[in-house]
């Protein structure tokens, strides 16, 4: 054989040995992905189109800054578009720190199922009995509500118990011990309330535990064996890294920096207080999307628990806004007969969004540094990404083109739980919107003048013997949010807004 044909020879052996190795990692992929349940239909990632589409949504909605990060494929794809501060100018980029905000719920509730898995936590045993001064403005309901009411909020506890009790470790357990002037929305076990107190005192039973507090335990049992290297709690910690800045405005107009970069204090952190990138808020909910392991094939949950978090426990009165039910710790969807999960967050003037679909290998998280349409901008990318990588439609919520008439009258009065009151009226024309009813909004007790009232014009969307259900939004340039109207079993009649229940009090 010439030289000449034994070089095309060798040539030709090692293309088809590359086709073969390529096709035998295809091939391994594939069942991996059909012994996890995932059948994403997508293509290859296009980061030129998807940094061209979250530019213009930025420059279209007024939003300063945002990075988005994508799993699909099995790989995660990133771009960041806009500036992290207005002030400084300092440009977004895909390293760059956010605040999530209640994204936050969803790694509590992983670090407790970790408890539960390790046999060191049962979700149904009474937290009295494992925090046994824990204590409650109704002393029944703290003998009784357990870890898992709290997980799915269906404990009843008032959900914005806000109480700075400084910056020291101890933190949390004086946050727990003022909970005792804390009343409930509802009985326990009688309707879905999101509670963001719940979530602390998850993280107050983390800390007795594992005798570490909710950050360290954080770190340990979760962002390490994940490789969570730009994931925090401290601001300390955050100062190591390009930050975003909060900014606050209505929608259409220019927002401008918050007064403080962040506002929350410590004791907020189980429910609210963790910062990250958006890539690594995806590689957390990879987790879940693999079953429970990190990539290295390190094991953090069980299947069983990634299971149990995935599970719906609780129907939710308000079908669109988180998700039509609540697992232990996530918002739960289902589109196109594909399950999914999420949550949404928000501090003062940073919003966070994730969304994934464990089946398709699909995970989407887009954080953001403010804007009041920034709703919209993640509308916009979850619908279409969905779309092209998993083969779903995201629902779209809103009034119909001729809305149902529907009885008003049971609905007017005034709806009061701890720091807010919502007062509703028959809509007046005053030319800011449409309408039946107006909702408006403010603070009380404690947050008395803290915000200017908020007004929301309500859409009859659907009626029914158990709920009727509007669409509310302050103009047309906000995003339509779901206001549902039910009676419980006893026939106290409840609004739910915001996830929150809350009861008619006149």
């Amino acid at each position: 054989m010439s030289k000449d044909m034994y070089k095309e020879f060798s040539e030709n052996v090692d293309r088809e040995v590359t086709k073969l190795v390529d096709r035998t990692h295809q091939e391994a992929a594939q069942v991996v992905d059909r012994a996890l349940g995932r059948t994403g239909t997508g293509g290859a990632f296009d980061t030129d189109h998807w940094q061209r589409r979250l530019d213009e949504l930025l420059a279209v909605h007024r939003i300063p800054g945002a990075v988005l990060a994508v799993l699909t494929g099995g790989e995660i794809h990133e771009v960041a578009g806009g500036i992290l501060h207005t002030s400084t100018g300092v440009e977004t980029s895909t390293d760059s720190v956010f605040q999530i905000g209640s994204v936050s719920k969803g790694y509590t509730a992983a670090l407790v199922l970790s408890l539960a898995d390790a046999g060191k936590l049962d979700l149904d045993r009474p937290v009295a009995e494992i925090l046994p001064d824990f204590a409650l403005a109704d002393a029944e309901a703290a003998r009784t509500i357990t870890p898992r009411q709290l997980l799915n909020h269906t404990s009843g506890i008032e959900g914005d118990h806000v109480d700075d009790t400084g910056r020291g470790d101890d933190c949390l357990a004086r946050y727990v011990d003022g909970t005792r002037d804390v009343g409930l929305t509802n009985p326990p076990g009688a309707t879905m309330s999101y509670s963001s107190t719940g979530y602390n005192v998850l993280g107050r039973i983390v800390e007795v535990i594992t005798g570490l507090t909710w950050d360290e335990a954080l770190k340990q049992l979760i962002c390490e064996p994940l490789g969570l290297e730009h994931t925090m709690t401290l601001p300390e910690e955050v100062l190591r890294f390009r930050a975003a800045m909060g900014h606050m405005g209505e929608p259409g107009e220019d927002p401008v920096p918050t007064p403080l970069w962040n506002m929350l204090p410590r004791s907020a952190g189980p429910y609210g207080g963790i910062s990250a990138t958006a890539a690594d808020v995806v590689r957390f909910a990879r987790m879940f999307v693999d079953g429970g392991t990190a990539p290295d094939g390190t094991r953090v949950l069980s299947a069983a628990a990634v299971e149990a978090m995935l599970t719906r426990e609780v129907e939710m009165p308000d079908q669109w806004f988180l998700g039509a039910h609540w697992g232990l710790g996530w918002g739960l969807f289902e589109w196109d007969g594909a399950r999914g999960f999420g949550h949404d967050g928000s501090t003062f003037g940073q919003l966070a969004y994730l969304r994934a679909i464990p089946e398709k290998g699909l995970a989407i998280a887009l954080l953001t540094n403010g804007g009041g349409a920034a709703p919209k901008v993640h509308e916009a990318l979850c619908r279409e990404l969905s779309a092209e990588f998993a083969g779903v439609a995201m629902p779209a919520f809103g009034p119909a083109d001729n809305p149902p008439t529907v009885d008003t009258e049971p609905f007017t009065g005034h709806y009061l739980r701890e720091g807010f009151l919502m007062t509703i009226t028959a809509h007046e024309s005053d030319g800011e919107g449409e309408g039946v009813l107006d909702l408006r909004y403010e603070g009380r007790g404690g947050l008395a003048g803290t915000f200017d009232p908020l007004v929301w014009h309500l859409t009859p969307v659907s009626d029914s013997p158990t709920k009727t259900v509007f669409a509310g939004r302050r103009n047309d340039k906000d995003a339509w949010i779901p206001v549902v109207f039910y009676a419980l079993a006893d026939g106290t009649r409840y609004v739910h807004f915001g996830v929150r229940a809350t009861a008619k009090s006149a």
